[in-house]
């Protein structure tokens, strides 16, 4: 499967989804390339941090970008059960391309309105790559959501009216696991110091977007 992680705007959180998600898929036997396709290059200085820590690492990290995004995933696809890609906050030729080629388009939300209200131009891109990739699934997902307070469910229900995106329920909290293991090298199930909510969180997530068979477009 070939999953995109994007969006419209930047600080939602897309690389740590990436980067964890690789992690738990390649830990489940699965052959994995995590491909940074992001101008910020965050998904491959945290696998060069990891490597340079020595850390058993089962997946592939490349570098991607522009049109060659869709070219050389094409010639990669067979090698691999899953495609992680990693295409920052902005809408870029790398995004566009990687679109083209994907079977799921992932968006993560911080629940604040300058990151909700985007969207609306999140609505229009699909509907655009949808004219060249009819089956891309797209979905959208709450992530660094607040403890408590109204901010979530306010983003939810703006969320749960966009056209064309499936709103995944289960939301990624704001935790500073995520930062810890980030900064180790790590996915968060690998931190010898297990922050337990985090982790079902993030395999909720994983079980989801790998899941979707019964998921309508």
């Amino acid at each position: 499967m070939i999953i995109v992680i994007g969006g419209i705007k930047g600080g939602s959180g897309k690389t740590t989804l990436c980067t964890n998600l690789a992690v738990i898929r390649s830990l489940e036997g699965k052959k994995v390339l995590l491909v940074d396709a992001d101008e910020q290059k965050s998904a491959s200085d945290w696998a060069d941090h990891r490597e340079s820590l020595g850390i058993t690492t089962p997946w592939t990290t490349v570098q991607l970008s522009g049109s060659s995004v869709r070219t050389q995933i094409l010639k990669m696809k067979k090698d691999y059960d899953d495609i992680i890609i990693d295409t920052g906050g902005r809408d870029t030729t790398s995004q566009r391309s990687a679109l083209t080629v994907a079977d799921v388009f992932l968006t993560p939300f911080q629940p604040r309105s300058l990151d909700v209200w985007t969207i609306g131009a999140v609505v229009g891109l699909i509907r655009e790559i949808k004219i060249v990739n009819p089956d891309l699934r797209a979905f959208a997902v709450i992530n660094r959501a607040d403890p408590q307070g109204v901010d979530n469910q306010e983003a939810s229900e703006i969320i749960r009216e966009a056209e064309g995106i499936n709103y995944i329920s289960n939301t990624i909290g704001q935790r500073k696991a995520f930062a810890n293991a980030a900064a180790e090298g790590l996915g968060i199930i690998e931190l010898k110091a297990q922050d337990k909510k985090a982790i079902s969180e993030i395999k909720q997530l994983c079980t989801h977007l790998f899941d979707t068979t019964n998921t309508p477009n």
